[in-house]
Parts: C-alpha cells; sequence; structure tokens
C-alpha cells in the first residue's frame, strides 16, 4: 500500500516513514505543501498522512483541493491544534481522521488500519487462492495455515499478484506500487524479490512470467475476499 507522508518536521517525518516501511507500507515523503499536491499529481497514493501546518501551501489547502477535484484518497490529518474547533474544522474541509501531536504510534497504525478497511468499504480483507492465505490489513500471509516468513516487499508483490486474481502483472506496476521509490531501482529487483519469494512458496512455480505481460499467480481455486480491486489494474 503506498502513503505519502507530508511532514516538514524532519526527525519526526523520517521516524514515522521508517516505522511504516517496517510495517510493509511504501512510504514517500513531503516536506511542504507544494511538493505533497506534485508527488499526489504523479502519482497514485492509497493514504495521505497530511500534516496541517505546512509551508507553502497548508493542510488545509490541499484537502480542499483534493476534494475540489474529487480525489477521494483518505485523508489522515495531524496537527498540533487538538481543540474539538480544530477536529471538526479538519473533518469539515474533507479529512477522514484527525490525530492531534503527540500521539501514539500504536494509535497511528490503527487509525491508518480503518482507513485502509473504510476505503475498501468490506468488512473482509483477506485474498486466498488454495492453500495460500494472505490478510491484507493485518499484512500477515500463511500457506497451509503456517506463517509465511516474508519480507515487505515479497508480502507486497504477493498481495498484488492474488488481487489480479489470475490476471498479468507488469515488473513495473509492481516497482510503482511496492518500492518508496520506483524511480531509483529497476525491473531486475521485482525479478530477484520474485525469485525469493518463490522459494518461499510451497509450489514455486505458481509465480508465473512472461516477456511484457509481468507476472501472474495462478492456484487452485482463486478466491477475492474483499480485495483493493484498483491495485490490480
Amino acid at each position: 500500500m503506498k502513503v505519502l507522508l507530508v511532514e516538514d518536521e524532519p526527525v519526526l517525518a523520517d521516524a514515522l516513514a521508517d516505522g511504516l516501511r517496517r510495517e510493509g507500507y511504501a512510504v514517500t515523503i513531503a516536506r511542504d505543501g507544494l511538493s505533497a499536491l506534485e508527488q499526489l499529481g504523479s502519482s497514485n497514493y492509497d493514504l495521505l498522512i497530511l500534516d496541517r501546518d505546512l509551508p507553502i501551501y497548508s493542510g488545509d489547502y490541499i484537502c480542499k483541493t483534493l476534494r475540489t477535484q474529487n480525489n477521494a484518497i483518505p485523508i489522515l490529518m495531524l496537527t498540533a491544534a487538538g481543540t474539538l474547533n480544530d477536529r471538526v474544522t479538519g473533518l469539515d474541509i474533507g479529512a477522514d481522521d484527525y490525530l492531534p501531536k503527540p500521539f501514539a504510534y500504536a494509535e497511528l497504525l490503527a487509525r491508518l488500519r480503518a482507513l485502509s478497511r473504510r476505503s475498501i468499504n468490506v468488512t473482509n480483507t483477506v485474498l486466498e487462492s488454495g492453500s495460500l492465505r494472505i490478510d491484507t490489513i493485518r499484512h500477515t500471509a500463511e500457506q497451509d495455515g503456517k506463517p509465511l516468513k516474508l519480507t515487505p516487499k515479497e508480502y507486497g508483490i504477493l498481495e498484488m499478484l492474488l488481487a489480479a486474481t489470475g490476471g498479468w502483472v507488469t515488473a513495473d506496476h509492481l516497482l510503482d506500487k511496492v518500492w518508496d521509490y520506483p524511480e531509483e531501482v529497476g525491473p531486475t529487483i521485482v525479478k530477484a524479490t520474485i525469485h525469493n519469494l518463490r522459494r518461499k512458496l510451497a509450489n514455486p512455480a505458481a509465480i508465473e512470467s512472461a516477456p511484457v505481460f509481468g507476472y501472474r499467480i495462478q492456484l487452485a481455486n482463486t478466491r477475492l475476499d474483499g480485495a483493493r480491486l484498483n491495485d490490480a489494474r
């Protein structure tokens, strides 16, 4: 899941980004409002963590702009101003949730999970195919009832392939959705990660590859429950 973190405090931004990446999120940092709008205009993100007090353009301006453009990206607004009126204003201009600083990291994660569930508008967020099962909210994977020990990138690729329900997913699309800075790496890193992922599956041949088309996973009794269908586009 791709997250844009808009925060001008370097220490806080870097700490949050590092923590979220360990949880399996692909995080891009924007340090001011202008950079945030540029990032939002050039890439698709699944969640937006938005500081309210930003240089150049405020978080309020960004939020209003997105909603005026009918951009429905889930927005978690962060702010040092935590009064009731501040929270009401933040929600009224289009934020989906509001978290005053200072906050507990565990609460931030819980609110992101809640926004993820709300954005896909389903109660079940499990992808299954044969004996393979992943939980897209808890970021866990198992096969034959046993946990799979996957890196965040391996998990991200597996989620994308299962969400495609047998369809092909290009290496470029995997780069864009799974890696934090896809422009700094290339298809070779996808190939290497796929290789490592295959070794961890009971049936390595389940992940097929083809020139131009990319990769797909074909297992018996493919089923999709509450998946982010837009991730498979």
